[in-house]
């Protein structure tokens, strides 16, 4: 539990709940019903075992923020309680309520327990990777999918880090939960539709022998099948810029070729190298946002991938 001031406030309520969520109470010392919630708040908070955070706010100290929210809300009284979600005010409720009512609103705002034990399996995984350890970084992976299967961006790593340590059978295995998903390329569901790419690439490669594909392209460089065949082994054998390479030349001389076919394996293969854009915050449901605003995220562009998305620019115009 916190207490909220005109100091900590963007720290500590708005920077602290795009983490987790936080759950304002607005009280007052004289609010006989708000000495009646405080206790069951803070063993709810300790119930819930860090899945959320419990701040409060004396309305009288701190009467700015109070008065804020509650006009937000259309609220003249308190005690009153605000979830933050994301940096935003989402949510809230009145009043002293019952113990089993407060959870049921902390149960539409607060992740469930597996869902945190999967994202921090996900983020010690992540350290992995970046350190090169890619085996420990699997075993993470695979506990956090199978503590949270819904975890989209868990079983993407998951079925990523299978593909990078050529466990294929266990890749297709993983990916089948998900592979309806895959049909749909709009995002996030386009990252699915990436790995359903590498697959295929994966399991129509092998045994392919890139060198007779390399004699047939220097024959005939509009041998677009076999281009388009070696760019398949590259992406296989996890040789991204090669692969992009290749589809490119195919999209230079025809960019309608099979179905846009090379086109759409080369926006696959940028999928797969592009680390996912940071949660955007939510807007606020009480129609409108406070004043004081937590700073954006800063998105680090990859120059690799930057460049490779000139030039695919290029070859379509």
């Amino acid at each position: 539990m916190i207490d909220i001031t005109l100091q900590n406030f963007e720290a500590e309520l708005i920077t602290a709940s795009q983490q987790q969520p936080v759950l304002l109470d607005i009280w007052a010392p004289w609010c006989g019903p708000c000495r009646t919630l405080g206790p069951i708040l803070e063993k709810l908070e300790t119930a819930y075992a860090g899945r959320f955070t419990l701040a409060k706010l004396n309305s009288d100290e701190v009467p700015e923020i109070a008065t804020q929210l509650s006009q937000m809300f259309g609220v003249r009284s308190i005690p009153f309680c605000v979830m933050f979600v994301d940096g935003q005010p989402v949510d809230g409720f009145v009043g002293a309520l019952p113990e089993a009512q407060i959870r049921e609103f902390l149960d539409k705002h607060v992740p469930a327990g597996e869902e945190l034990e999967a994202e921090a399996d996900v983020a010690e995984a992540q350290d992995l990777m970046a350190d090169g350890d890619l085996e420990a970084a699997l075993g993470k992976l695979a506990h956090a999918v199978q503590t949270d299967p819904a975890n989209d961006a868990a079983r993407f790593d998951y079925i990523k880090a299978l593909l990078e340590l050529g466990l294929v059978t266990e890749a297709r295995e993983a990916f089948a939960p998900v592979a309806p998903k895959a049909a749909d390329t709009i995002t996030p569901h386009a990252r699915f539709a990436a790995l359903a790419v590498w697959l295929t690439a994966v399991e129509t490669s092998a045994g392919i022998d890139p060198t007779t594909l390399q004699a047939a392209i220097a024959a005939n460089k509009r041998d677009f099948e076999a281009r388009f065949q070696l760019a398949q082994n590259h992406l296989s054998n996890q040789r991204f810029t090669e692969a992009m390479d290749e589809l490119l030349e195919i999209i230079m001389r025809d960019k309608a070729w099979n179905g846009e076919a090379a086109r759409k394996a080369y926006v696959a293969v940028l999928e797969l190298l592009t680390k996912p854009a940071p949660k955007p915050a939510a807007d606020a449901q009480a129609g409108g946002k406070l004043e004081i605003a937590g700073k954006a995220a800063v998105v680090h562009s990859d120059p690799l991938i930057d460049q490779y998305r000139r030039k695919l620019s290029m070859a379509l115009f």
